[in-house]
């Protein structure tokens, strides 16, 4: 292991992420806001701290390995979480405690959206758009962002990338050099944030809510600069804006590329899991509208329709927004929006959950089982886009379903044996570990009212499923750690 490599790359990574502490000083300036002295702070110690962790080691430069590339993603998230919180620490206005502000900060940078602020109305403008800002930055992975633009790292920036990338497509690259794949993705994902907040403002949002909008919708990350989130602007034409972004971050941002490359919309259809993931949507959506018709919940068929589609849609995504107080709906529906979160988003995507791919490929797995009970000497070969799938990756995408599940389950235990009880321990993990944000019992409007450590449970759970999972349990292996 390189230490002193993986200091130097922790040092200029925090140097880095000191400056995002400048923007919502402008944006609060603008505004008029008068708490503007945390960020102030934040910026200065997270630079010097940054200075001293690089400076001792500045002249240790070379190539990163597979395992310095983990440790170096692990750490550097780790220890985001912590410094990201430090200006909601420093806010007279907050008044978060420790664990609140941490619990904020990861929330925010995992775009898991799961918050413990309330009465988001009366905060300064600092404060909303540095919540937004965090989800943004996490959204595609500052991670990426610092291989695209920083040759100064002085290392390869593969093993990085493999590490930091959501999804099951480590080695796919779009150009022969990482540094220009991430430039590539991060273009992508800046300029659906840019038309996002466009359309935000012509559908009837003022600049400031079109902009800190765009980036959790971008994200999938669920904040908001209102309490009711979404549904507190009550307008049909932003719910559509939010949907077709909400999909378009869920489809994966490699065949988003493909697409503007050949300039041929059809390669979205002859995608196996963009298709299948638009039929989930469908199906969940026309779920919620029956049940709702049958049960008279709503006055006319047209807003049956649009409550169902905008929270299948924020549901499946991972995304978390809300039109409408889903803790009064029947217990069938709630818990199907939930259950549709484990799927969560296409791979290499912004959503979160075990990606609709591996969901996919369990369920042709299941199918070639049962066709083999029928045709036993038959050879049966699962595909994937009219390609043979090996076997290895079968095996891979069965081993990290039954790793989810296993930690989902034991970190459910955690939160019950905390004093929480069945429903809001399974919602709130199912929220954390899917990078959803909302759940349901104690935590259907907020995290504020639970334990710290529940809370510490939950940011470890954020972690994980940003993570993917294997990138942080990888580490607590011994074998990680064998020269």
């Amino acid at each position: 292991m390189q230490y002193s490599v993986i200091q130097r790359i922790l040092g200029l990574l925090l140097m880095l992420f000191s400056f995002t502490q400048l923007l919502p000083m402008i944006v609060g300036w603008l505004y008029n806001d008068l708490d503007l002295l945390p960020f102030l702070k934040s910026f200065f110690m997270l630079l010097i701290g940054g200075a001293i962790i690089w400076f001792p080691v500045r002249s240790h430069s070379s190539e990163l390995r597979l395992r310095d590339g983990f440790l170096v993603v692990i750490l550097f998230w780790a220890v985001l979480g912590v410094s990201g919180a430090l200006p909601l620490i420093l806010s007279m206005q907050l008044q978060l405690s420790v664990t609140d502000a941490v619990f904020e900060s990861i929330s925010a940078l995992t775009t898991t959206g799961a918050t413990v602020i309330t009465k988001l109305e009366g905060l300064p403008y600092s404060i909303l758009f540095y919540r937004q800002q965090l989800q943004w930055l996490g959204g595609m992975g500052i991670i990426v962002l610092a291989v695209a633009i920083l040759p100064i790292l002085g290392v390869g920036g593969s093993q990085l990338y493999r590490a930091e990338t959501p999804g099951p497509i480590k080695d796919s690259k779009l150009t022969p050099r990482i540094k220009e794949t991430a430039k590539l993705l991060w273009l992508i994902y800046f300029g659906f944030t840019v038309v996002c907040a466009i359309a935000y403002k012509l559908a009837g949002m003022s600049w400031f809510d079109a902009v800190g909008h765009s980036f959790s919708t971008v994200a999938i990350g669920g904040f908001s600069t209102h309490d009711e989130s979404i549904g507190y602007f009550n307008n049909h034409a932003i719910e559509s804006v939010a949907i077709v972004f909400m999909l378009l971050s869920s489809a994966n941002f490699s065949l988003h590329f493909l697409v503007w490359r050949k300039k041929d919309p059809r390669l979205y259809f002859q995608d196996s899991e963009l298709r299948f993931f638009i039929y989930c949507v469908l199906l969940v959506s026309s779920i919620c509208i029956l049940y709702f018709s049958i049960n008279n919940l709503f006055s006319t068929l047209s807003e049956t329709a649009y409550v169902s589609v905008f929270q299948a849609v924020s549901m499946i995504t991972t995304t978390g927004y809300s039109t409408a107080d889903y803790s009064y709906w029947p217990v069938f529906v709630s818990t199907l929006l939930i259950f549709s979160s484990f799927m969560g988003g296409c791979a290499g995507s912004t959503a979160g959950g075990m990606k609709v791919v591996r969901v996919l490929l369990l369920f042709k797995q299941g199918m070639r089982e049962i066709l083999k009970l029928i045709h036993p000497s038959a050879r049966i070969a699962v595909k994937l886009n009219r390609k043979p799938v090996p076997d290895q990756v079968m095996q891979a995408v069965w081993g990290f379903f039954s790793v989810y599940i296993g930690v989902f389950v034991l970190f459910m235990l955690l939160m019950m044996a905390s004093g929480l009880d069945q429903v809001t321990a399974f919602s709130a993990v199912a929220a954390t570990l899917n990078n959803l944000g909302p759940g349901l019992g104690d935590v259907v409007k907020n995290y504020s009212s639970i334990n710290d450590f529940a809370k510490w449970v939950l940011c470890l759970s954020m972690l994980l499923g940003r993570l993917e999972i294997f990138t942080l349990l990888v580490v607590m292996t011994p074998v990680f750690w064998r020269q």
